[in-house]
């Protein structure tokens, strides 16, 4: 098995035989979601994709699973079962995050219009790596704040120091379709294209340069082409050879783009 490439096969099989075990650093993917895109027919285990993936990832490791629900006739909350079924495999679900779509185009008649999906974030103990990604304060600087009540029950006030910037929260916004989740045109005869900063902004979260970041569902690879920019090793495995070349040639663009700059 070489490092930074795609492959063309079962993701589970995949992992069983090529993937030792407790190598990868960080998996960022995202599933099919039910029947609400057609994937050319493949079928989805989330049960044994989970078992191979809590195998191969090493103690501290993460993964980020992208995940959506059906909606029509009420929510199937098969997000939910498969976070369940994560933990049953040994995850620790760390976190909830919420993928919220800024300009989602699907009206609903009878509710409020759905504009996100959820970022389940798995650990397999506690996360080895963290590094939080900041967002500026509106008001920094010295101000006079509040301090505790004393026996008089009067507010005094004390100098306090405004920070600069702030840890970011766990719903994260991004523009979706051509120029916000990607500019890569080719990426949308892929029929589920989650966008780049979504990717990038989870691998410098939970991973260093040089760490193996893996995506079993790669599609049209935006995970990888991402971990690529950033400096992290990565592997890509899907069903489909149309979806592979899509990836492939996205990643091919992305050295031309450099060798260009």
């Amino acid at each position: 098995m070489n490092l930074n490439q795609f492959y063309i096969g079962d993701a589970v099989e995949f992992m069983r035989t090529k993937i030792p075990e407790n190598c990868v650093d960080l998996t960022v993917t995202s599933p099919p979601y039910e029947t609400l895109r057609d994937y050319e027919g493949y079928e989805f285990n989330a049960a044994t994709m989970l078992q191979g993936l809590f195998r191969v990832t090493r103690p501290g490791g993460v993964l980020v699973w992208v995940v959506g629900d059906k909606i029509k006739g009420g929510r199937s909350l098969v997000s939910f079962e498969q976070a369940l079924l994560a933990r049953e495999q040994g995850f620790v679900i760390h976190d909830v995050m919420i993928y919220q779509k800024k300009n989602t185009p699907f009206m609903r008649s009878n509710a409020y219009t759905n504009c996100y999906e959820f970022m389940f974030v798995f650990s397999k103990g506690k996360p080895k790596t963290f590094n939080p990604l900041k967002e500026p304060t509106k008001r920094n600087g010295m101000e006079m704040g509040v301090s505790n009540k004393g026996p008089d029950a009067v507010n005094r006030k004390v100098p306090v120091e405004l920070k600069k910037e702030k840890t970011r929260n766990n719903i994260w916004p991004y523009a979706v379709g051509l120029g916000g989740s990607t500019n890569d045109k080719i990426a949308f005869q892929h029929p589920a294209v989650f966008p780049e900063k979504l990717a990038s902004d989870h691998i410098l979260s939970w991973s260093n340069p040089g760490d193996l970041v893996f995506d079993p569902m790669c599609g049209s690879g935006t995970t990888c082409k991402m971990a690529s920019i950033l400096g992290r090793q990565w592997l890509g495995v899907d069903m489909s050879a149309a979806y592979i070349d899509i990836a492939r040639e996205r990643v091919r663009q992305l050295g031309l783009q450099y060798a260009q700059g």
